[in-house]
């Protein structure tokens, strides 16, 4: 088996990535298909410790909503920062020692970082029918895009189609989707087939004109205009001030599972899923 790939990618920290791929990993298990999520690195201080490994919680929720096991290859590298520049690097897991920024990306990430990852996605290619990939902050910071594993390597090297998501509510949205396109190697500009723009208030007809703008300046669609939604899903904690804890009992399972269907429902109510099919084939 050699599973088809979709990789969800932002235009910053927040945009949404974290929430499009649980939702579209509850979306696709729900159309059938054996479907796994993976970020080959993620930063956060909150993980879920399984049975001798522990991954970002992210991760492990995506899993929960592809209804499939968590693995540790699911977030193959994750860094819990302990301040002043330096984090604990778990590797597959499993903790791998603690290291300072600049070692991590001068001695890490191109070398066992990336080999590490690249496996892993391999995995998880094999025995999946699709695979969502989730990157990480944006691929277009210049200052960190020769030590960048999350994003374009990762979708260049399992040949995945890029949706590049926005965060609306915060403003400068179609400036950062040109800008972040701009600023990519011509060779990943053509991974990416399309924009989601998120969090939105409002009636979604008046943005109409300047998706046709968008669509003459790249030559790519809008796929989707996904609303401001509430939800009891907990964030990543790279922008949070005080994210939600968790404590992983079954109560809690069956409310977080209750929560995913809710994303799930209203993503899929505005996405062009038909156009995702498209890209997945």
């Amino acid at each position: 088996m050699t599973a088809k790939t979709l990789m969800i990618q932002g235009t910053s920290s927040g945009a949404g990535k974290t929430t499009l791929v649980t939702a579209l990993c509850r979306i696709l298990s729900d159309e059938g298909y054996k479907v796994s999520p993976f970020k080959s690195q993620n930063m956060s201080s909150y993980s879920y410790v399984g049975k001798e490994f522990e991954i970002s919680r992210a991760q492990a929720i995506q899993a929960i909503a592809a209804r499939t096991e968590v693995l540790p290859i699911m977030n193959p590298i994750l860094l819990k920062p302990l301040g002043n520049y330096i984090s604990q690097v778990f590797v597959n897991g499993i903790f791998y020692r603690k290291m300072h920024a600049i070692d991590y990306y001068k001695k890490f990430t191109l070398s066992k970082g990336l080999e590490q990852s690249k496996n892993a996605l391999d995995q998880l290619l094999k025995t999946n029918d699709i695979v969502i990939l989730e990157g990480a902050g944006s691929p277009a910071e210049i200052n960190l895009q020769k030590y960048d594993i999350a994003n374009m390597r990762m979708a260049e090297y399992c040949k995945s189609p890029v949706l590049l998501v926005t965060d609306i509510d915060k403003g400068g949205s179609f400036a950062s989707i040109i800008g972040t396109l701009s600023l990519l190697d011509k060779k990943y500009q053509k991974l990416i087939k399309g924009f989601i723009i998120n969090k939105f208030r409002g009636d979604v007809t008046i943005l109409h004109s300047s998706y046709s703008v968008m669509k003459e300046m790249t030559s790519r669609p809008v796929i989707g205009t996904i609303p401001l939604i509430e939800f009891a899903i907990p964030d990543e904690d790279s922008l949070h001030a005080n994210p939600k804890k968790v404590s992983w009992t079954k109560k809690y399972l069956v409310t977080l599972d209750k929560e995913i269907d809710h994303l799930a429902r209203l993503v899929k109510k505005n996405l062009d899923m038909k156009k995702i099919g498209e890209m997945l084939n």
